[in-house]
């Protein structure tokens, strides 16, 4: 799933090659992924991109007073083309969601593998009309998420603390995959209560998030989308890497399994060397 670092190098490479340019058209693909109807998708036919900017894991097209509002979710991404087929793409099967393309030419295909289609669009008038943009919690990059302003919101939270941290409502753009990294470099057990962080802790949590973050934004800069994914695979550190030794201790990374979802963590640095046992129901570490 495409996270913070990774929407906000996708809407550098857009705010690149898309601001400035007027939009011919945008096709809809797959009926499942457009989530509103006024304005409809031709109102920005002839509408010139003036801005790209980033909502958590939002992206925010703005053109001619509209916003082309999108939200990848697990299985969704942004390619971009250079040029597109004389004849357009029919509705069907394939992957292909959404297309748009500039009368220059060039555009982006929005495409979903899987059966789940969760890949949402929104056209609306003001960002804040998208349900999922208008409840999310404070940016993490952002210089008033202070060391102060994180505690407060962690203060509201009780829970564990790995949930907390991917939270949209409580903090924005971060998913299962930082959550895992950031934990790791906080030396910290991702079921630990939120009630239970000392001022130094949250402090060091704290840390690790904006630097975490911060790097990750700063490795993919410059990246070509089409090289995302596998530059955030490969600057993982325990996220995806179960089995592996950790890059700081040696220790085995290890993994707890969910329905829907997994988290890795190496026991040495984060678990007092003690596995997380029973997946789902055991009493977690602290």
């Amino acid at each position: 799933m495409p996270e913070l670092p990774e929407v906000e190098a996708l809407r550098v490479f857009l705010d690149d090659h898309l601001v400035g340019k007027e939009i011919a058209r945008v096709l809809p693909l797959a009926i499942s992924v457009l989530k509103t109807y006024d304005p409809p998708l031709t109102a920005l036919e002839g509408a010139t991109v003036t801005s790209v900017a980033r909502h958590g894991k939002f992206l925010d097209i703005g053109a001619g007073g509209l916003h082309l509002c999108t939200h990848l979710a697990r299985a969704g991404w942004l390619r971009w083309k250079d040029s597109f087929p004389a004849t357009p793409p029919r509705p069907g099967k394939s992957p292909l969601a959404l297309r748009l393309v500039t009368v220059d030419g060039d555009g982006f295909d929005l495409t979903e593998m899987g059966t789940k289609k969760s890949l949402s669009v929104h056209l609306v008038r003001d960002p804040v009309d998208v349900p999922g943009i208008a409840r999310l919690g404070p940016d993490p990059l952002a210089d008033t998420f202070d060391r102060d302003a994180f505690a407060a919101v962690l203060a509201g939270a009780r829970r564990q603390i790995k949930g907390a941290l991917r939270d949209q409502a409580l903090i924005a753009g971060i998913g299962n995959a930082y959550s895992d990294e950031i934990l790791h470099v906080a030396k910290m057990s991702p079921f630990k209560r939120t009630a239970d962080l000392d001022e130094d802790e949250i402090t060091r949590l704290h840390t690790a998030m904006r630097t975490t973050l911060k790097d990750a934004v700063a490795r993919t800069g410059g990246v070509e989308a089409g090289r995302l994914k596998s530059e955030k695979k490969s600057g993982m550190r325990v996220h995806g890497r179960t089995g592996e030794a950790c890059p700081v201790c040696g220790d085995t990374i290890l993994e707890v399994s969910f329905s829907d979802s997994s988290l890795q963590y190496c026991p040495t640095c984060q678990t007092g060397g003690k596995p997380l046992a029973d997946r789902r129901m055991s009493k977690f570490l602290k």
